[in-house]
C-alpha cells in the first residue's frame, strides 16, 4: 500500500523470503520449548559470529549463492514489505509480517486457490471448502473465523485495491494466481492501520512485466474432473521516459466436485500495465474480471461428514443451490518522486460485482410476510481514492520517515431478494420478496511515523481515524412488510506503537501495541433475532485492543521468527440464531485470544529449502451470554470461540534447482475446532501429508515445466471445514480423500 505496494518499486534483485511458515504442532508448551531449546546452540553461534546473509536467504533458493552453499557469507539485498502502510525491510518491521513469493504458490499446484500453498504462515488459518459457491475460509489469529461465507474481519487488497467492502465482508475470488509477484500477511497491532476488520491484513501485487518479452501456456488437472488452461504474456520496453512494461494472463478452470452438487466452472483474466512518464512520474494501470458459477453443497451433520463425506445436504438438491458471480474492477496508480526526500501516490479504483445466489431456504419458511425469499439478487458498485504522501527527514539530528493519507471507499448495493420456487416447482426464481438500495461510504484519515532515536532503537507510531456510514433505503413497503430502512454511524480513532531494539547485528526484538475495531457487515445487520422486521441497528462494533513482543533472528541460511501477543475484545459479533435460512448477529461481551507464533525456516545446500511453523491460540468468551432463544444453549464464560484451531503446524522439505528434477513433501497438522458456541460439537483434529515431483527443461528459448501431486497421501477422512453456529447441526464440510494434481507449463522468450 505504500511505494512499494506496487511491485515496480520494490528493491529487490533476488528472489524474496521463503521463510514465511505456518502452523506447528501439539501441546504448544512442550513443543515450543522444544523448539527452543533444540535451536538454542546454532542460535547462539550465529548470532554470536554475525553470519546471518539477510531474511530473504532463509527463504529463497534462487538467492543463494555456491558460496552460500558452501558455508561462506553472502551479502544479499534486503526484502521490502509495506503491508505496515511504510515501506520498511521485512527483517526490521516490528510486526508479525510474512512475504510469500508467487514462485512459491505456484510450485507444483492447481494454482486456483491461496489454501494450497499458503498455510504456512503461522497465526493464518485457511481452508477450502471443496465449495466455490462460499468463497475460502479466512482467519488471522482468530479474527474472521465466524464467517459462514466470504471473509470478514481481515482486509484484503489486490494491488491495492480493497477486496474487502467498507462493511468488512471481502472474497478472494478475483485473485489471478498465475500473475502473482507476492503476497504480504501481517498479523497484530499495526494492522489497524487499515482501518475497519482489521484483525489481520493480505496484499496480493501482480508482478510487474520484464524483458525480454515471453508468452507461457499451462494445462494442469487433477481429481474430481478437475482442469485447468491458463495462458500469460509478459514483457517490456525501455528503461528510462516512455519505458512500458505488461502481464496479461487470463484461465479457465472447472470442476465436477468432491462432492455431489459442488461442481463449479470460473474464468478469470488479470492485467497489469505500467508506463513510466520521465525519471520522477510512474502510471500503472490494473484491470481484472472474474466470471464464477458454483453448485452449493452445503454443510452436513457430523455422521453424514463422515460416513458419506461425497454427498450433499438434502435441501442442496432439492433447492439446486447455485452461485453465479460476475465482478470486473479496474484501478489506476500514480506515483511521483518529488524530490530526493518526498513522495506522492495515488490510488483510484472502481468495479461492479453482481451475485445470484439460490438458497436451499424450505417453502415454508418463507411463507412469512416478512420474510426476504431464497433468492439474492445483488448488484454492487464500489469505488475509491487513497492519496498517501511519504517524506524522509530529521527530528534531533536522528532519521524520521513520516507517511501520512486518507483512504475514500463508497459502496452502492442493490439488493432484491425473491422466492426460490414458483408454480410448483423449485430452485427457480419466484415473486419480488425485498428490494433496497444500501450505500456505505468511509473517510479514513491516517499518519505513520518511525524514528531513529537512537543507534539501536527505532520507536514507531501511527493512528487511523475510521468514519464509516451505513444506510439502507427500503423499496419493498406494504402493509404486511413495514419500511425495513435504516442509517448508522461508525467511528473510532485505533492508534499504533511500537519499539524496536537491534539488539545484535542478526538480532531484532520488539514491543507492538495497538486498538482495532470490527463493524457488523450488511449482512449481519439485514435480520433482527427473533424475527422481528427491520435493520439490527443494535449491533455494535466490536472493538480490540492487541499487544506483541517478538524477536526476529538470523542464522547462516536461516531465519526464526517468534511473537507472543494477547487481544482483548470488548462486544465481540456472534450468531444470535440460525433458523429459516437465516442467522441473526448480536454481541457477546469480551473475549480474549493468548497466542504464540514461531517459524524456521532455511536452505540446505544450494536448492533445497525447509520450514517448520507452529501456532498456539487459545481464544475463549470472558461473559457468560443468556440463549436466544428456547432451542439455543447460550454461551458460558471459558468457552473457546468456534472455528478456531488451538494447535496449527506446518512443515516442508523442498529440492527445486531452476532445471532437473525437484520434488518436496509437506505436512500439515490442525488441532481440534469447535463448531459452535456452545462448545457441544467439535472437528477432531488430524493430519495430513503431501508429495510432489516434477522436472524443468530449458531449451535455448524454451522452458518446459511438469509435475504431479498426491495430497492427503494416507488417504485420512477429516473434516475440511466448519460452517460455525450452522442450523440443524449442519456445521460440517469433508475434505477430499487421496486426491492428485499433475500439469505442465511451456514458456518462449523472445
Amino acid at each position: 500500500m505504500s511505494k512499494l505496494s506496487h511491485p515496480a518499486t520494490r528493491r529487490v534483485a533476488t528472489r524474496a523470503p521463503l521463510p514465511p511458515a505456518q502452523h506447528r504442532a501439539e501441546t504448544p508448551r512442550y513443543i515450543a520449548a522444544a523448539f527452543l531449546l533444540a535451536s538454542a546452540p546454532a542460535l547462539a553461534q550465529g548470532i554470536q559470529h554475525g553470519t546471518a546473509p539477510g531474511p530473504e536467504a532463509a527463504s529463497s533458493p534462487e538467492a543463494a549463492s555456491p558460496a552460500s552453499a558452501q558455508g561462506e557469507t553472502v551479502t544479499l539485498e534486503a526484502i521490502t514489505v509495506s503491508a505496515a502502510m511504510m515501506e520498511q525491510d521485512l527483517f526490521d518491521a516490528a510486526a508479525s509480517v510474512d512475504r510469500i513469493e508467487g514462485e512459491w504458490l505456484r510450485a507444483a499446484t492447481m494454482q486456483v486457490d491461496l489454501s494450497e500453498r499458503l498455510d504456512r504462515v503461522p497465526g493464518l488459518l485457511i481452508r477450502d471448502r471443496q465449495n466455490y459457491a462460499q468463497d475460502l475460509q479466512l482467519s488471522i489469529r482468530g479474527f474472521g473465523a465466524r464467517s459462514s461465507f466470504g471473509v470478514r474481519g481481515v482486509r484484503l487488497y489486490v494491488d491495492g485495491i480493497p477486496a474487502t467492502m467498507p462493511d468488512g465482508q471481502g472474497q478472494t475470488s478475483n485473485i489471478d494466481i498465475a500473475s502473482v509477484d507476492h503476497i504480504e500477511i501481517l498479523r497484530g497491532p499495526f494492522s489497524a492501520l487499515h482501518g475497519n476488520s482489521s484483525g489481520g491484513v493480505v496484499q496480493v501485487y501482480t508482478e510487474k512485466g520484464e524483458a525480454p518479452p515471453s508468452l507461457a501456456a499451462d494445462f494442469a488437472a487433477g481429481s474430481h474432473g478437475q482442469r485447468r488452461y491458463g495462458l500469460k504474456a509478459s514483457g517490456a520496453r525501455g528503461e528510462a521516459a516512455g519505458a512500458v512494461d505488461y502481464v496479461l494472463s487470463t484461465h479457465r478452470y472447472e470442476t465436477d466436485g468432491f462432492r455431489e452438487h459442488s461442481a463449479a466452472r470460473k474464468y478469470m483474466a488479470n492485467a497489469r500495465l505500467g508506463l513510466q512518464l520521465n525519471e520522477r512520474d510512474r502510471v500503472t494501470l490494473i484491470a481484472n474480471s472474474v466470471d464464477l458459477r458454483a453448485d452449493d453443497p452445503q454443510g452436513l451433520q457430523y455422521d453424514e461428514a463422515m460416513d458419506t463425506p461425497r454427498k450433499a445436504a438434502p435441501n442442496a438438491l432439492l433447492y439446486d443451490t447455485r452461485k453465479t458471480v460476475r465482478q470486473t474492477q479496474v484501478g489506476l496508480l500514480y506515483e511521483a518522486r518529488m524530490d530526493a526526500d518526498n513522495d506522492l501516490r495515488l490510488m483510484a479504483y472502481y468495479g461492479q460485482r453482481d451475485t445470484v445466489q439460490f438458497q436451499g431456504i424450505p417453502v415454508e419458511s418463507q411463507l412469512a410476510p416478512t420474510h426476504a425469499g431464497g433468492v439474492i439478487d445483488l448488484e454492487r458498485k464500489y469505488a475509491g481514492l487513497d492519496l498517501r504522501w511519504t517524506s524522509r527527514m530529521s527530528l534531533a539530528g536522528r532519521p524520521l520517515a513520516l507517511t501520512a493519507g486518507v483512504a475514500y471507499d463508497s459502496l452502492t448495493e442493490a439488493r432484491r431478494g425473491y422466492e426460490n420456487f414458483s408454480d410448483g416447482q423449485l430452485g427457480v426464481k419466484g415473486a419480488l420478496r425485498r428490494d433496497e438500495t444500501n450505500t456505505l461510504r468511509n473517510v479514513d484519515p491516517y499518519l505513520q511515523a518511525s524514528w531513529e532515536l537512537a543507534d539501536r532503537w527505532t520507536l514507531e507510531g501511527g493512528a487511523r481515524y475510521s468514519d464509516i456510514r451505513f444506510r439502507s433505503d427500503d423499496h419493498y413497503v406494504d402493509a404486511a412488510n413495514g419500511d425495513d430502512g435504516g442509517a448508522v454511524r461508525y467511528r473510532r480513532l485505533l492508534p499504533v506503537a511500537a519499539l524496536r531494539f537491534r539488539a545484535l547485528q542478526d538480532l531484532n526484538l520488539y514491543v507492538t501495541a495497538g486498538r482495532g475495531f470490527e463493524t457488523p457487515t450488511f449482512n449481519e445487520v439485514s435480520y433482527r433475532p427473533g424475527g422481528a422486521p427491520g435493520l439490527n441497528l443494535a449491533l455494535a462494533p466490536s472493538t480490540n485492543t492487541s499487544v506483541e513482543a517478538g524477536a526476529k533472528a538470523r542464522l547462516g541460511d536461516s531465519l526464526i521468527t517468534a511473537a507472543l501477543f494477547q487481544t482483548r475484545t470488548q462486544d465481540e459479533i456472534v450468531t444470535a440464531e440460525s433458523e429459516g435460512g437465516r442467522s441473526s448477529y448480536r454481541n457477546a461481551g469480551r473475549t480474549r485470544r493468548d497466542g504464540f507464533e514461531l517459524s524456521w525456516s532455511g536452505r540446505w545446500k544450494q536448492h533445497g529449502r525447509w520450514i517448520l511453523s507452529y501456532a498456539w491460540l487459545n481464544a475463549k468468551y470472558q461473559d457468560d451470554v443468556p440463549a436466544a432463544n428456547a432451542g439455543d444453549d447460550g454461551i458460558t464464560a471459558g468457552n473457546h470461540i468456534p472455528g478456531i484451531a488451538r494447535h496449527a503446524a506446518f512443515a516442508s522439505l523442498d529440492w527445486a534447482p531452476p532445471t532437473g528434477w525437484r520434488g518436496g513433501i509437506e505436512g500439515r497438522y490442525l488441532g481440534r475446532v469447535y463448531a459452535n458456541d456452545a462448545n457441544t460439537a467439535t472437528a477432531p483434529g488430524y493430519f495430513t501429508a503431501s508429495a510432489h515431483a516434477g522436472h524443468a527443461w530449458q531449451l535455448q528459448d524454451w522452458r518446459i515445466e511438469a509435475f504431479a501431486r498426491i495430497d492427503n497421501l494416507f488417504d485420512r477422512r477429516y473434516i475440511g471445514s466448519t460452517i460455525v453456529n450452522a442450523g440443524f447441526g449442519r456445521y460440517y464440510e469433508p475434505a477430499p480423500g487421496r486426491n492428485w494434481t499433475a500439469g505442465v507449463s511451456v514458456t518462449h522468450e523472445f
